[in-house]
């Protein structure tokens, strides 16, 4: 959406849909909003447009006390985009700036600092650093408002350099201390101990097959799950943590420790990533049903679903709105995973996995794993490296597909992130032994959060799209959502097989 006019309709109809997907600065006021922001609509004169919250700063402008666009969902396009300027938003959202500085930043892109910095600051009105910068107010919002930590603390595990940039970055961007924020806030929790936050995302969220999905996959001593109840351990850059989270229609609740608390922009950007928070549901079930447009067409449709073919998914839409592809908060663990479960059931595939987590994790303490009955963190690539394939308890041509895998992984060979170009970590994976299409296709769709895979070759998904009469012609119309036009076709599949199994056991 990049019209002003567009821009603006959707600021005078105050359609949440936007939120995070472009800023609203009032020149007359110096304050940046979310679209959806319940205050009197500005006059168009006075307005002006920035794609992130950082360029709407950099640019002199605050954030909004009533909207706090701070806290909005992410903008879904960092998400489908393949380019160097996606690659490089993930990273810094995964906090890579605050670890490895733009050099760090530049280096795993494969680009000069200039360069990266040119090609940033082109798109986004502002470089890495400011768009760090940014991240880094948000997360000492959050301990402000939500511990007690000593400002110094927060500071440093915000990821500033100084408490005096802390405290001047914080009240360039709130117009307010850090002690005045806290006077505001609830404050409550200490270092070390468990943080609540509040997840946004966009609506609607079709919750039930997301818990679902994950509660069918949990692995033993590793996660925990049931309903719309979901709990792991999270390995980090600076230590591990544990996550307990809960689905609601229009947020998600998050109860989270950390053992390091510069860890908490690396914990929320992974478990955003792992429940696809940041998609933009609208745009991807009109796409699917058939429909022209997406949510930059300033509105939903106002008619029903169809299902005028085999490749209109439109009823399998409105039978659930929303639904969001899983994630993970991990690639190089759900490359592993999906190398285990080749040819294995859900069930088998977690009892193995689960087995090869107590055997090379690094056991867990943290008082909330204890309280949940997790145990152990997923093995290290360096751990499962070591390991000799013959012992590994699963077929031996598998084992040695995975220590592979880990070996590829922990001597650099094979990068698996945020920031990677996927075609080339596709033939970087197809060069490990025992790693074929479908594994690949699967690791791209959850572990790289890629929105436009099929798994074609997939025996379940062939024979409900052969089922249906799915021509290619058809698929390719479901560009660029066919992860979720394969998650769609999935959990209808599983439903049905759900309901078939329920009807035989009564009669």
């Amino acid at each position: 959406m990049e019209d002003f006019d567009e821009r603006y309709r959707a600021v005078s109809s105050r359609d949440e849909r936007f939120d995070g997907m472009f800023f609203t600065a009032v020149r007359t006021t110096r304050i940046y909003c979310r679209p959806s922001c319940p205050a009197t609509t500005p006059l168009a004169r006075n307005v002006e447009f920035h794609r992130t919250a950082a360029a709407a700063e950099a640019a002199g402008f605050r954030a909004c006390r009533r909207c706090r666009p701070d806290s909005s969902p992410g903008s879904p396009e960092w998400d489908v985009r393949a380019d160097a300027v996606g690659r490089a938003v993930r990273l810094v959202r995964d906090g890579v700036v605050e670890r490895e500085g733009v050099p760090g930043l530049a280096q795993r892109l494969g680009y000069s600092e200039r360069h990266l910095n040119r090609m940033i600051t082109q798109e986004l009105g502002v470089g890495p650093l400011a768009l760090a910068q940014s991240q880094r107010v948000r997360t000492a919002r959050l301990l402000v408002e939500t511990t007690d930590m000593p400002m110094s603390d927060v500071a440093f595990a915000a990821g500033f350099a100084s408490v005096r940039q802390f405290n001047d970055a914080f009240r360039r961007a709130y117009d307010r201390s850090p002690r005045e924020m806290r006077r505001r806030g609830a404050g409550g929790s200490t270092a070390g101990e468990c943080l609540r936050l509040r997840l946004a995302l966009r609506r609607p969220f079709y919750a039930d097959a997301l818990g679902g999905f994950l509660a069918d996959h949990a692995v033993p001593g590793l996660e925990v799950g049931e309903g719309r109840r979901f709990a792991r351990v999270l390995s980090l850059p600076h230590g591990t943590a544990v996550a307990e989270l809960v689905l609601h229609d229009d947020h998600v609740a998050c109860r989270v420790q950390l053992q390091d608390p510069r860890d908490l922009t690396a914990a929320v950007a992974r478990l955003r990533h792992l429940l696809d928070l940041d998609a933009d549901p609208v745009a991807i079930d009109r796409a699917l049903g058939g429909e022209e447009g997406g949510a930059g067409d300033g509105g939903a449709s106002d008619g029903g679903a169809s299902d005028g073919g085999a490749g209109d998914l439109g009823a399998l839409v409105e039978e659930r709105p929303g639904l969001r592809v899983p994630g993970t908060v991990d690639a190089f663990e759900t490359a592993v995973r999906t190398v285990v479960g080749q040819q294995v059931s859900v069930s088998g595939a977690r009892t193995v996995i689960g087995r090869l987590v107590a055997a090379s994790g690094e056991p867990v303490e943290l008082p909330l794993a204890q309280e949940l009955g997790l145990t152990h963190a997923f093995p290290t690539a360096s751990a499962l490296a070591a390991v000799d394939p013959e012992t590994l308890p699963m077929p031996r041509s598998r084992g040695r597909t995975v220590v592979a895998l880990a070996r590829a992984v922990d001597v650099g060979d094979l990068v698996l992130d945020g920031g990677v170009d996927r075609e080339a970590v596709s033939r970087a994976l197809l060069a490990v032994p025992g790693i074929g299409p479908w594994t690949v296709g699967y690791v791209r769709m959850r572990g790289l959060g890629d929105p436009d895979v099929l798994l074609e070759t997939d025996l379940v998904l062939r024979r409900i799209l052969d089922a249906r009469g799915t021509t290619d012609a058809d698929v390719r119309r479901w560009a660029p959502w066919r992860s979720y036009a394969g998650m769609h076709l999935w959990t209808e599949h599983l439903a049905r097989q759900a309901l078939t199994t329920t009807r035989g056991s009564r009669a």
